[in-house]
């Protein structure tokens, strides 16, 4: 490049940044007119709260996006998700959550069908092994519900962990479910 061409680049440059700071200052004019008396720092940083809210919803709507998904599939109406169709199925935002989700189902469905044939030893083993994985999955449920508490996430992270605290709940209900038919199995076989 040429000496010329930086020179025209620069000076460019230059007028961009004029018109910039003339502009910045006619819209910062214009809002000093626009209220009579001067705001104070509360009621600015409501107005900017508000302003930032609005932002959000407008950015929900044309995006798609559902900050308050998290309220989507109520855990507590559902006894046993197994008996759920796959249109009732909790949503997730991530393919491979979906695809876990669905192959955690089909898991937990034979080992229901499992139970019906499976020997008493087989049924004690299992009994412990979901026991300690339950209290593993609810550690994790408390961890992700912590994280999306604390507010310092990117949308992308809260997303992410949103899923993440949906599988720890599906997860659990479908433990707690199949502990207590086990339970049921070990009861009625050593009788």
């Amino acid at each position: 490049m040429s000496t010329n061409d930086m020179a025209t680049i620069g000076n460019s440059t230059k007028s961009e940044e004029k018109k910039f700071k003339k502009i910045e200052r006619e819209i910062d004019t214009d809002g000093d007119d626009d209220s009579d008396e001067s705001e104070s720092g509360e009621s600015l940083r409501a107005r900017e709260e508000a302003e930032a809210a609005l932002e959000l919803e407008k950015l929900a709507q044309a995006g798609g996006f559902n900050f308050e998904e998290e309220n989507d599939f109520d855990f507590d109406a559902v006894d046993n998700i197994l008996d759920l169709n796959e249109t009732t199925f909790p949503k997730f935002t991530l393919a491979k959550n979906k695809a876990r989700f669905l192959r955690m189902v089909s898991w937990y469905r034979q080992k229901e069908e499992w139970i019906e044939v499976a020997p008493v030893s087989g049924v004690t083993k299992l009994f412990k092994q979901q026991s300690k994985e339950l209290e593993g999955i609810r550690a994790s449920k408390m961890d992700y519900e912590m994280e999306l508490e604390t507010g310092t996430l990117t949308p992308s992270q809260r997303s992410y962990r949103r899923d993440e605290l949906k599988m720890c709940k599906v997860q659990e209900k479908m433990a707690v479910h199949l502990i207590s038919k086990l339970q049921v199995k070990i009861k009625s076989g050593r009788r």
